[in-house]
């Protein structure tokens, strides 16, 4: 947002320590909070450290001699142009502003850049974030819809923050479970499947409990349960190994079984508003693993104890030269020429790499995949790709409910669909009671960006790595850390500008916000200006959570200005235009933030 002004005096500071033969250090800014003025600031810590250790200038203590060049510097900078005072204070070079230049250059910003407002500068690297990737033959769960969501928001966040964006999914059509499904669909239900998409998704995992229970072996059970048991397990084996044999008929069952949960999973992506770019498929990438398996060996990566009854596998702590256990040892081909995850993976990330040209690899995947994925990035860093540096885990816990936890193989989940439909039936209840002056169609679609809104909210306002207990009560909730609560601000907003007739501001005028502002109008403009600084945080560190707490912040801000600044009742015309402009900014912010974390801002609640 002061990047010209800043940029001149970082040319400054560096022409003058060039000159006076100083080991300057990277100079990292970082805003100063309203203390009757607002600035930035820099150290001079770190290159009084270099100086000390290079053994020039007199010797002093760190501290002061960072005291002693921020004063130098202070002394060479003169004025500058929009900054009001310049002081070294403990170190440290403190850049000030006046309050209403200050002001104005936030609001302007804001409405100069719209919808584009806190987007970064484009960058020089591709990332891929692979996520929405449940496996075939079920049902999407809210255990799924935290996976989806969380990617989804990570994706808009470094793509708004300037990096090339790939969106991918790796839903997995292979293994024993999705055979489990294909053998109780052909020996019983072949032709009964619902019309619905939902219907049919739902009902292939109520195919999958039902298997389960036929397969599972029981307290007690008579010889004859026993055997007609085993005789299951084994025709379900037959169907896995003519799958494996390319048999023509498995083939065309799978493929068709498979196309209904796939028609189901893009449904509720489109619930979602993601839109995939790239789909792989765990089925692609079994055949060309093996061959990887292959090079690996050629290369001295993997070893191959086939020969002596073994299998193929990566001792990477050894690989590595570690002299502590860290990766271990690692299976990538059974001995009996099987594929595992690990290898199929690493064929994945050569696709990745080689054809997508990706320089960032994020995997959205729980927790329990942590060790697995690190290892997957290690034998890539033995392998060779350079990529493998940034390749990046992001994991995250469970989400249960307030009964329990889930398990698809009891039937006891909660599917995204049913939570979504009973999210937006119990706004609808709301919105009705309330709303009747709103047509029944605006209703609906006001019930849905807020019931959804809810939802994804939920997934966004816990830190990742901790597990979810997943309450629709407190998630619909209009009060508190939700997404009801921070759409509400952007409705309020919406309605001062309405009411003042005056939907956006588009310029500020130069005698705006020459005045006294209140305290609620200082915190205000202080979140609105922190918005780019959140994008570029949440993005660089993987953090949907910092971007999910920044908009509950701006919410609780305009929600704290609502209520005590006057708008419009004014008689001072350049107070009222100054404070518009400033809810149309607010506005602004707050909608961009819920974009970016994939929740729409209905114009009224």
């Amino acid at each position: 947002m002061f990047q010209k002004e800043q940029q001149l005096i970082e040319e400054k500071i560096k022409a003058f320590c060039s000159a006076n033969d100083i080991a300057l250090a990277e100079l990292k800014w970082q805003p100063i909070p309203f203390s009757g003025e607002w600035g930035f600031a820099t150290s001079f810590f770190q290159t009084a450290a270099n100086e000390a250790k290079l053994g020039k200038g007199n010797k002093l203590p760190v501290p002061q001699k960072a005291q002693e060049i921020a004063e130098q510097v202070r002394a060479q900078l003169g004025s500058v142009d929009g900054i009001s005072h310049i002081e070294a204070v403990k170190g440290y070079l403190n850049i000030y502003f006046k309050t209403s230049d200050y002001a104005r250059r936030v609001v302007s910003e804001v409405l100069a850049n719209g919808v584009n407002f806190g987007r970064g500068a484009k960058k020089s690297e591709t990332v891929m974030v692979e996520y929405a990737q449940p496996n075939t033959h079920h049902s999407f769960h809210i255990g799924h819809a935290r996976n989806t969501i969380l990617g989804e928001v990570l994706a808009r966040l470094v793509e708004f923050a300037g990096f090339e964006t790939i969106r991918a999914s790796y839903p997995g059509d292979l293994g024993l479970g999705v055979i489990t499904v294909m053998w109780i669909y052909d020996k019983l239900y072949k032709g009964q499947e619902p019309e619905g998409v939902h219907e049919r998704g739902q009902w292939l995992a109520k195919l999958y409990v039902e298997a389960t229970a036929l397969l599972e072996k029981k307290d007690n059970e008579t010889p004859e349960q026993t055997a007609r048991r085993e005789a299951y397990d084994a025709e379900r084996r037959e169907m896995y190994r003519k799958w494996d044999a390319g048999d023509e008929y498995v083939r065309k069952l799978w493929h068709e079984t498979r196309e209904w949960s796939l028609e189901e999973l893009r449904e509720v992506l489109k619930m979602l508003d993601v839109k995939m770019d790239v789909w792989f498929y765990e089925s692609d990438v079994d055949e060309p693993s093996k061959v990887i398996v292959d090079e690996l060996i050629a290369k001295d990566i993997a070893t191959d104890e086939r020969p002596n009854g073994g299998a193929v596998i990566v001792k990477i702590d050894e690989k590595l030269g570690l002299t502590k256990e860290k990766y271990r040892t690692n299976v990538i081909l059974r001995r009996d020429g099987t594929t595992l995850y690990l290898t199929k993976d690493l064929a994945l990330a050569k696709v990745k790499f080689e054809q997508y040209h990706v320089d960032r690899s994020i995997y959205v995947v729980d927790v329990r995949q942590s060790m697995h994925l690190q290892q997957a990035f290690a034998i890539l860093k033995l392998w060779g790709f350079p990529q493998a540096e940034k390749c990046y885990h992001l994991g995250y816990g469970f989400v249960s409910l307030p009964e329990g936890a889930m398990s698809a193989r009891r039937g006891r989940v909660v599917l995204f669909k049913d939570v979504a439909d009973e999210a937006v039936k119990r706004v609808l209840l709301v919105e009705t009671e309330k709303s009747a002056d709103i047509p029944p169609d605006e209703r609906g679609k006001i019930a849905y960006q807020i019931g959804m809104g809810a939802l994804v909210y939920s997934m966004l306002s816990v830190d990742n790595n901790k597990d979810i207990v997943f309450d629709i009560n407190e998630a619909l909730s209009f009060d508190g850390r939700t997404g009801p609560y921070i759409q509400n601000a952007y409705v309020r907003a919406n309605s001062i500008l309405k009411k003042a007739n005056a939907q956006m501001f588009k310029s500020v005028d130069v005698q705006m916000f020459s005045y006294e502002l209140t305290k609620h109008e200082i915190e205000l403009i202080e979140q609105i200006s922190r918005f780019p600084q959140a994008v570029e945080q949440a993005a660089n560190e993987y953090r949907p959570l910092v971007m999910a707490a920044y908009a509950y912040d701006l919410a609780n801000t305009f929600h704290s200005f609502y209520h005590a600044v006057n708008v419009m009742q004014t008689e001072d015309e350049n107070i009222k235009n100054s404070r518009l402009s400033l809810v149309s900014a607010a506005k602004q912010t707050i909608e961009n933030a819920l974009r970016l974390l994939d929740i729409q801002s209905p114009d009224v609640m």
